[in-house]
């Protein structure tokens, strides 16, 4: 259960810095973790990114405030991180509808009761969609070739996986024939952070090659080195696979006795991929060392 424990200190941190200009890369060095895992098992664990967490937590502050308090609005704006009174009310209004002094006069504490749902869809693909239980495999070391590109994952408020990842295997896939002693059969997607204090990660769709070649225009070389992988088994359309990884950063890691070695994680694409069909198997795997270590 150490993750819990790690997740709880960020957010002790959090709640210790509230009236502070809070950056995820400090929550997640307050828990021992680096940013890109701790806001992805955060994300999982409570289906909220870090930053509407925070915003959610200084609003929470803001409304006791508001109600049980005689501090004017612009005093309880910089308490909550904003810099003016202004902005501070435009954030207010568009996230209630209505403005600090408004809700004050109101007195009404009801905004923020959160009713829990449990999603249906994700406990029925957990049960029917999924390998509870992973592969462990030792992975050689492997040699990638492929097309690069920056996205914000779910874990961010700029969630834009959608719009990024669909276009470059688009583009990736009929370039295959470009690249020099690719191994056949099966293509692979490596996510890993973008950089050490960034939101951002990055993504190879690539292929495996078995030497070394010329680099076709605009595609990039990586090592993978060897390493112990927990690898799970996807069933159905690529487009539910967050809920695959959610299952795997929320449940499986946080029970397990190994722990994530902070290396890349890898989308494994064979023969039995299929885009868009129910039928489709591809894998998820991320790398793993014992718990401690």
């Amino acid at each position: 259960m150490l993750y819990l424990r790690q997740i709880q200190e960020g957010i002790d941190f959090i709640e210790a810095h509230l009236e502070s200009d809070i950056q995820l890369s400090e929550v997640a060095r307050a828990a021992g973790m680096s940013q890109w895992h701790f806001q992805r098992i955060f994300k999982a664990l409570t289906n909220e990114t870090l930053k509407t967490y925070i915003r959610s937590r200084r609003f929470s502050r803001a409304l006791e405030q508001l109600t049980n308090t005689r501090l004017s609005v612009l005093d309880i704006a910089l308490a909550s991180g904003y810099e003016t009174q202004e902005s501070f009310t435009r954030a207010f209004r568009d996230c209630f509808r209505l403005t600090p002094s408004q809700y004050r006069k109101m007195g009404n504490r009801s905004l923020f009761v959160r009713k829990i749902r449990f999603d249906q869809s994700y406990l029925a693909h957990i049960h029917h969609n999924i390998s509870l239980e992973p592969d462990i495999e030792q992975q050689p070391a492997m040699q990638l070739v492929g097309l690069p590109t920056d996205y914000y994952g779910i874990d961010s408020e700029k969630n834009n996986l959608g719009q990024k990842l669909p276009p470059l295997w688009a583009k990736f896939l009929p370039r295959l024939g470009e690249i020099a002693n690719t191994v056949p059969g099966v293509c692979y997607g490596v996510v890993a952070p973008a950089g050490p204090h960034t939101e951002e990660l990055r993504y190879l769709a690539c292929i495996e090659v078995s030497g070394p070649g010329p680099l076709p225009p605009g595609m990039e070389a990586m090592e993978i080195p060897a390493s112990t992988y927990a690898r799970f088994t996807h069933r159905g359309p690529a487009q539910n696979v967050d809920a695959t990884v959610n299952y795997i950063y929320s449940s499986w890691l946080l029970s397990a006795s190994q722990s994530h070695s902070l290396g890349p994680d890898l989308e494994i694409y064979g023969s039995q991929y299929h885009p868009t069909s129910a039928d489709s198997v591809m894998h998820y795997a991320i790398p793993i060392t014992h718990a401690g270590r």
